[in-house]
């Protein structure tokens, strides 16, 4: 990333989602005890849709690094969080970590999703707080789980686009600390 790319952080504590864009699900700002930074995060309670994604309102970018912490809450079929990048006319990638599961993948979606790569992981335990990061420079997209980097990965399907975040089905999930650098597109 060009040393002079812009940053924006969300940390839902003055704020909240004023500005982002609901794709799907039920995302409220709520106090938490223990939250990363300070008293509130961002909670996706939505259980009975496919997948549920925000949009941040800032971009859209072609080049990125994004981070956020996410905390599994509960979940029977799926206990997620991860980052949508590139989104775009309903289309994105998404990068997913999944409490009941020991893999972290990279998806393209675009009506429906498809799996790009995957890693064998310890699964993220439930009730703790876990970081995901994503970097996508061109075509070339990097992704680490709690500071390890587990997914390398080129695709050139989707060059711009917004970020957000994700989870799926029946997955309660707390996010925090969504901090985005990156290069607008067209820039």
């Amino acid at each position: 990333m060009p040393g002079n790319a812009p940053e924006e952080k969300f940390d839902f504590e003055s704020k909240g989602v004023d500005g982002w864009s609901t794709v799907d699900g039920q995302w409220t700002v709520e106090e938490m005890a223990g939250a990363p930074s300070g008293k509130t995060v961002l909670v996706q309670r939505a259980m009975r849709n496919e997948f549920n994604v925000i949009v941040a309102p800032v971009g859209p970018f072609t080049d990125v690094d994004v981070s956020m912490k996410f905390k599994p809450l509960s979940g029977r079929q799926d206990a997620s969080g991860g980052i949508v990048f590139r989104f775009n006319d309903g289309k994105y990638y998404v990068v997913r970590a999944n409490a009941l599961e020991d893999n972290f993948r990279l998806y393209y979606y675009d009506r429906g999703r498809s799996q790009l790569a995957t890693a064998r992981v310890k699964a993220p335990a439930p009730g703790q707080w876990h970081t995901v990061r994503v970097v996508a420079l061109g075509d070339h997209i990097q992704a680490w789980l709690d500071g390890k980097l587990y997914l390398d990965h080129h695709d050139r399907r989707y060059r711009s686009g917004r970020v957000g975040l994700w989870t799926k089905a029946d997955s309660v999930t707390a996010f925090d600390d969504l901090t985005i650098r990156g290069v607008a597109a067209g820039g």
